[in-house]
């Protein structure tokens, strides 16, 4: 029997979640909270198999609250739930440890994604799936930008890393093999790297 305590804000939400996951018998929902306080507090009193929870709540939002629970309880299986397609929240979901991140308008993905996150996956509704590419984009550019390199720059460095020569590179982008050359020797005093091969290796580490 997979016990899973669920907190949202609105009790109608919440009662009808229940409703869902105890349908089927094997799956039982010992308590109801409102608010992040009640997450922590009933995740500590139930220690259930998963914590469902709403992201905007009042006192202490869910990932505050996860975060919490987390810190002490490293092996919590969490999932988030939420009317709200926002990249902030994807991002601290990830960098807290949650378990799955879902959009309340996807009922019918609730049970399967709680299946998975109790049998040791990690579950991200099909939307929040779309935006991770992004999210890592962002994250990785930001090396770059901090470091100065443009766009031409990164593109070079791309192609560096894809095994491209100069020349190839030149052909690729309709450059001199000259100014491929000093488009790599400017990348890599800019990230004080000392040869290609260890651009290479940056890039796919960054």
């Amino acid at each position: 029997m997979m016990k899973v305590v669920i907190v949202d804000d609105d009790a109608i939400v919440a009662m009808s979640m229940r409703t869902i996951l105890t349908a089927g018998g094997d799956i039982e929902v010992p308590e109801l909270g409102s608010d992040g306080e009640d997450a922590v507090r009933l995740y500590e009193k139930h220690l259930p198999d998963i914590l469902l929870t709403d992201i905007q709540m009042k006192k202490l939002n869910g990932l505050e609250a996860a975060a919490r629970i987390l810190e002490k309880y490293p092996d919590a299986k969490i999932i988030l739930l939420t009317t709200f397609l926002d990249d902030g929240y994807i991002r601290e979901a990830l960098r807290v440890g949650a378990k799955g991140y879902i959009l309340k308008q996807d009922y019918e993905g609730v049970l399967p994604a709680l299946r998975a996150v109790y049998s040791g996956q990690s579950v991200f509704g099909k939307e929040i799936i779309n935006e991770i590419p992004k999210l890592i984009r962002e994250k990785n550019t930001d090396v770059y930008t901090r470091n100065g390199i443009t766009d031409k720059e990164f593109e070079i460095i791309k192609l560096v890393a894809d095994g491209l020569s100069n020349k190839e590179i030149a052909d690729r982008l309709c450059l001199s093999d000259g100014t491929v050359r000093n488009y790599i020797s400017l990348v890599l005093d800019k990230l004080k790297l000392r040869d290609r091969t260890q651009l290479a290796v940056f890039y796919y580490k960054n």
